[in-house]
């Protein structure tokens, strides 16, 4: 099949798909590719350069592989080779703005796998009997973060292993830089590479087709001497589209130009018809009797432009960075010079938070602008003398626009996307400092944006939010509860001045985070106290055994769920005593130091199997060297006046007000939880693989008046805890 089945078409009498207008030779082959045509390859990477058509091709071939749309179409008119059989849809995950992981895991999502991990994806997929059919389309638009390069991700990590696959049928739009890589991994026979712009699979009829349809009164066009008169839209079309050399970008850009402002066109000047996208903006600028550079200035923020677009309330300011002077005349006079090349986006009230100060669109929400194609923000960032210097002055007058520096306040572009600019401008490190931003930034920007910097070149603050990323993604939690988790994943880390930053902040956290340790093999944790020397405590319970059996207390009073602790342990001391100390135990392997084997009813330790009791502080850092059996646990009576009680799954845990039901604080964890348990005042320690964590409910209950002990950086100063105290740091 090549470019002369295009005319053979023709003369055939077929239609034109009314989409795409042409492209009969690429259809034909997509066609055969979707019927699984004998010699038809299993996959097919459509590629071309930016503005050649693609996605409109794909989006035209989905159209017909869709039941839906079949039924719209003329199909009896369009050549019966280029239309695909009346099969269930593929499935056509969208990259754009997205994660390679989350691409692959909406392909695991449409056919419901049964996958945990991303590895599994694939294997299950090649285990299924029957075929599947993926088209992943516009891959060069992947990615939450330009500069990242999530397009070469997406291709390496999702579709070479998906095009790995005998039981899939794959169908991609993948920039050309990207292509040979994609095919390089098959043997040959499997793949068919189609680049529009190559001589086989041109379509310069269709492109004249497409030049004389958007010159068309009949379709929208306004009526000016070349579009009424229909010899001389032709030859104005067939005029476009030699000159464009193939490009359906540069034809679509030059004709609205032409029609937006005709004043100054003359259609047998061939002169006024440009060659490339970068002709057709000094072209357009030319003939409203501006400076080109002065509208590629204009353009230039929305060319840096992250997400959906720029609002329209930021476009000054950056414009004004960007050309190192006063462009609010330009920009108060340039609307119909940029016009045709700008594309606004109704942003719906919510979907990005409320923005202080936001332009207003319709529908109660505020406007966003982006520019009509990636090609034209390429075209213009390759005209800057220095990319990174633009970017730079970019992030900086972003961070100027942040009110008293308050990302409470900051218009949510600029939280969600002020990494993505200061990680073009190579300043991206510096950034990461700031807990404040951590948390109010958008998850899966920030981590995209961070995971793009060397992991050597990040500080301390930078890789906690990195290792907890995952976390906060996962959650999808609002700002204050990612305020929580960094929280506590900033104490786990030794960064206390971070955490106890956040608390300054104006956020609700439900907890402060008292302590951590990183100590594996806690099988479950349980809270109570320690008579102080001089008190009697004669009629105490005391906490279970290291084999879960009770050592001096009742047995069935193990104290979980309910609440143990400080406040309700024992007897109150007699005057001149000490107060009990507030303790958390931990069943720990034997052996591990600081740590004691208690031994069972007979005095047997065997009984323990393999396991012992370490004790820790229940309200500051600092293990305790002291006899678990003389830990006393609460009474029944403490644990009923508790506030708070708890209820716990595999990774997760929510922590209730007894007085209304109601959850106070909810926590989800990124490996298993192995323990936990809550204090009658609300100190609430979990144990996970991978450590033993305390949190302060901070939640208004009756009688409850949190403990906010002094935070420590520094190692505890028992002897016995030396060794775990080490492993910490």
């Amino acid at each position: 099949m090549s470019a002369s089945d295009e005319g053979n078409a023709a003369a055939a009498g077929y239609a034109p798909h009314p989409y795409v207008g042409g492209r009969t030779a690429a259809l034909r082959a997509l066609a055969a590719w979707r019927m699984r045509w004998p010699g038809a390859p299993r996959v097919v990477v459509l590629t071309g350069n930016p503005g050649s058509g693609r996605s409109r091709l794909v989006t035209g071939f989905l159209m017909m592989c869709d039941p839906g749309y079949r039924k719209q179409l003329p199909l009896d008119d369009l050549d019966p080779a280029t239309v695909p059989p009346d099969l269930p849809p593929p499935a056509v995950p969208n990259p754009s703005g997205r994660t390679a992981a989350q691409v692959l895991w909406l392909i695991a999502d449409h056919f419901g796998l049964s996958a945990v991990r991303s590895d599994d994806i694939c294997p299950e997929l090649a285990a299924r009997e029957e075929p599947v059919t993926i088209v992943v389309p516009d891959v060069d638009r992947a990615g939450p973060v330009r500069a990242a390069d999530e397009p070469a991700r997406l291709v390496r990590e999702v579709l070479k292993p998906l095009a790995a696959t005998e039981t899939v049928q794959l169908l991609a739009d993948v920039p050309r830089e990207l292509a040979a890589e994609l095919a390089e991994a098959l043997p040959p026979g499997q793949v068919q590479i189609i680049d529009l712009d190559a001589p086989e699979w041109a379509d310069p009829k269709g492109l004249v087709l497409h030049a004389v349809t958007a010159l068309d009164p009949d379709a929208g066009a306004p009526e000016l001497p070349f579009t009424t008169d229909p010899a001389v839209r032709r030859t104005l079309a067939e005029a476009l589209a030699q000159r464009a050399d193939g490009s359906r970008l540069t034809v679509q850009l030059a004709v609205q130009s032409l029609l937006m402002q005709p004043e100054g066109f003359d259609p047998a000047d061939g002169s006024l018809l440009p060659g490339s996208v970068g002709e057709t903006l000094d072209l357009h600028a030319r003939r409203l009797g501006a400076d080109p550079q002065t509208l590629r200035l204009l353009l230039a923020p929305l060319a840096f432009a992250e997400g959906e677009g720029l609002p329209v309330q930021l476009w000054g300011a950056l414009a004004n960075a960007v050309a190192g002077r006063d462009m609010s005349q330009d920009l108060a006079d340039g609307m119909l010079l940029a016009a045709p090349f700008i594309q606004p986006v109704e942003q719906a009230e919510g979907a990005d938070d409320e923005a202080a100060g936001g332009e207003t669109g319709a529908d109660g929400g505020r406007t966003l602008l982006r520019l009509q194609h990636p090609g034209i923000a390429e075209e213009i960032r390759s005209g800057l003398p220095d990319v990174r210097d633009a970017q730079t002055k970019i992030a900086m007058a972003l961070l100027e626009a942040v009110p008293q520096q308050n990302w409470s306040k900051a218009d949510p572009y600029i939280r969600d996307h002020l990494a993505a600019h200061t990680l073009d401008a190579g300043l991206l490190p510096q950034l990461l400092t700031d807990p404040g931003l951590f948390a109010h930034a958008d998850p899966v920007t920030m981590r995209a944006a961070i995971e793009a910097v060397p992991l050597e070149q990040l500080g301390a603050p930078a890789r906690t939010y990195l290792r907890t990323a995952p976390l906060l993604t996962r959650s999808q939690a609002p700002a204050g509860m990612r305020a929580a988790f960094l929280e506590t994943a900033f104490v786990e880390d030794g960064l206390a001045p971070y955490a106890e930053a956040l608390h300054t902040l104006g956020f609700a956290l439900p907890w402060r985070t008292l302590w951590s340790v990183p100590l594996a093999g806690v099988r479950a944790v349980t809270t109570g106290s320690l008579p102080q020397e001089g008190e009697d405590g004669a009629t105490a319970e005391t906490v279970p055994g290291a084999d879960g059996a009770t050592a001096g207390m009742a047995p069935g009073t193990d104290g979980a769920g309910a609440g143990a602790g400080a406040g309700g342990e024992g007897p109150v001391p007699a005057s001149g005593t000490a107060a009990p100390r507030p303790v958390a135990a931990f069943v720990v392997p034997e052996g591990t130091p600081g740590s004691r084997t208690v031994p069972g009813p007979d005095g047997d330790s065997s009984e323990a199997g393999g396991s012992a009791l370490l004790l820790h502080d229940l309200l500051r850092p600092g293990y305790v060297d002291a006899d678990p059996t003389q830990v006393r646990l609460p009474s029944e009576e403490a644990k009923a006046a508790a506030p708070f009680g708890f209820s716990r799954g595999a990774d997760y845990l929510r922590v209730w007000a007894r007085a209304g039901q109601e959850v106070v604080a909810a926590l989800l964890s990124d490996t298993p939880l192995t323990g936990a348990d809550l204090s009658p005042d609300g100190v609430l320690v979990v144990a996970t693989e991978r450590g033993v964590t305390a949190r302060q409910i901070l939640a208004a209950a009756p009688a409850v008046t949190p403990t906010v002990p002094a935070q420590r950086t520094g190692a505890a100063d028992s002897d016995a805890s030396d060794g775990l105290e080490g492993d910490h740091s």
